[in-house]
C-alpha cells in the first residue's frame, strides 16, 4: 500500500514544476514524500517476503468480518446520513445525526456494546467537531437535518 501510494504522489507531483533542492518548485515536496513512501513499502514488501515461516511473528488469523463490515458501514452511512442520498430522496441529515450514526454504529463493532458509553461519546464527539468544524474553521454544511434546523 506504502508503495502504491508513493508511487502516485510521485508520479502525480510531475504536474507541478518540482525545481531543485535549492529552488524548490510545488512539486518537489509531493515528489520527496512520494519517493520516500515507495521506499518504505518497497523495503516492508522485501523484508516481509524474506521472512522465515516459524520466526518470532504471530501467524496471521481469521479476518474479523464483522468489525470490518461496521466500521466500513458506518463511515458509509456518515457520508449519506451527511450529504443524503438522492437517488433514493434522502435528504441530508446534518453533521449531528451523522456523528451519533458513525459512533453507535462502530461501537457495535466492539467485543461489547455499551448505549451508554457510545451515546457519551457521540455527544462528545459531535460537540467537538460542531465546535472545530463550524464555529472554529467556518465550513459550511448542514448540522441538523432540514426539517429541525430549517
Amino acid at each position: 500500500m506504502f508503495a502504491t501510494v508513493g508511487a502516485a504522489f510521485a508520479i502525480g507531483a510531475f504536474e507541478y514544476t518540482v525545481g531543485s533542492a535549492a529552488r524548490m518548485g510545488p512539486g518537489y515536496f509531493p515528489l520527496m514524500v512520494g519517493v520516500l513512501l515507495t521506499v518504505l513499502g518497497l523495503a516492508v514488501t522485501v523484508s516481509a517476503l524474506g521472512a522465515r515461516p516459524g520466526g518470532d511473528g504471530d501467524p496471521v488469523g481469521k479476518i474479523a468480518w464483522k468489525p470490518l463490515g461496521f466500521v466500513i458501514g458506518a463511515n458509509l452511512m456518515f457520508g449519506v446520513l451527511l450529504a443524503g442520498l438522492r437517488s433514493i430522496d434522502l435528504p441530508a441529515m446534518g453533521l449531528i445525526v451523522a456523528v451519533y450514526a458513525l459512533v453507535v454504529m462502530s461501537c457495535k463493532a466492539g467485543s461489547t456494546f455499551s448505549l451508554k458509553s457510545a451515546l457519551m461519546l457521540a455527544t462528545i464527539l459531535a460537540v467537538g467537531s460542531y465546535l472545530i468544524f463550524i464555529l472554529g474553521l467556518k465550513l459550511q454544511f448542514q448540522v441538523w437535518p432540514t426539517f429541525i434546523g430549517g
